[in-house]
């Protein structure tokens, strides 16, 4: 029981950047735009997540608690993954770009700018390598919620993580309820499915469409912000994002664009991430490595076979909207 509650521990903190990036890309794709710039948004927020925390303690000589460094770390993360978001928006939304090719390049802008910052401060920092306090640190850490976290098997399973795990299935809540149940969740729908239709019907569809990916985009950056705070341990690791971008990207189609099948979605991911050291099979690492890509592909075969128009891909995805066009 004991080596089943760790591996189902193992899988929840390797899923939730996967997590984070999946609902980021899911909102974006249900507005039409279809960014392929996941893995460039998570390095951004690695990168902005750990260096606003680093020049606050080290830089101004600000002491931060753990609760407040977490606030400024997720804060910076969300805004510079949205401002990745924001440059693609205005490309594709604004200039009419080809998407597939502006989210390629903006991931190669994330990737490229975040190793070579991230180096940079590295050198300026006294200890030789980029890292925060260890309060700063203190706040990524495991939480214990009393009489909850004590409850045999159940407490370690549910209630032994740190503050970002929560807050990603929060925001899994959030938008499988804003898509159901609100007006605006519904008008973002129908800009993604038809959006001459939306614009016939009076919903501004640009303002939408940037809205949707830039909010989105802002998740993204918390994931790689997660990976570098929790994962590392508060330390920049060159190329520490590692494809987890493009995982997510394939982890939306597997949740089948819902923000509740995400949460599970990420978790089996997370299950076939960390796998290999809970559940040695004596295969290639190669094998495990492509397990989670296998997975994609039969849930794929899956929803072919039983079509369901609640799992279909949102219509206008990867089309730009032309009003004129009309």
């Amino acid at each position: 029981m004991d080596t089943f509650i760790n591996f189902f521990n193992a899988a929840v903190l390797a899923g939730t950047p996967l997590l984070f990036g999946t609902l980021g890309e899911i909102l974006t794709e249900k507005s039409g735009n279809l960014n392929l710039g996941v893995e460039g948004m998570m390095f951004m927020g690695a990168l902005s997540g750990l260096v606003s925390v680093f020049l606050l303690e080290m830089g101004i000589g600000v002491h931060l608690t753990p609760g407040v460094a977490v606030i400024v770390a997720v804060s910076f993360a969300f805004l510079a993954g949205a401002l990745g978001a924001f440059i693609y928006s205005v490309l594709v939304i604004t200039f009419r770009t080809q998407q597939n090719v502006t989210g390629l390049a903006l991931t190669l802008f994330g990737i490229g700018a975040g190793n070579f910052l991230g180096e940079h401060f590295a050198r300026r920092s006294n200890a030789g390598f980029l890292t925060v306090s260890a309060s700063a640190k203190e706040g990524f850490s495991q939480i214990r919620i009393p009489l909850l976290s004590d409850i045999p098997v159940i407490g370690p399973m549910l209630f032994n993580y740190n503050i970002l795990v929560y807050l990603g299935i929060a925001a899994a809540v959030t938008l499988a309820v804003f898509f159901k149940y609100t007006r605006v969740g519904l008008n973002l729908r129908a800009v993604g499915e038809n959006p001459a239709s939306a614009d016939s019907a009076g919903i501004p569809v640009s303002k939408y469409k940037y809205a949707a990916t830039c909010i989105g985009g802002g998740i993204c950056g918390i994931g790689g912000m997660y990976i570098i705070m929790v994962t590392t341990s508060g330390i920049w690791v060159h190329n520490a994002v590692q494809g987890f971008g493009w995982i997510s990207v394939a982890l939306v189609i597997f949740a089948t664009w819902s923000p509740s099948r995400a949460v599970v979605g990420s978790l089996v991911f997370g299950a076939l991430t960390v796998m290999r050291f809970y559940l040695p099979l004596g295969i290639p690492m190669q094998i495990y490595d492509t397990l989670p890509y296998i997975a994609t592909i039969l849930v794929l075969v899956f929803t072919s076979i039983r079509p369901n128009r609640e799992y279909n891909v949102p219509a206008n995805l990867g089309l730009n909207y032309f009003r004129e066009d009309r």
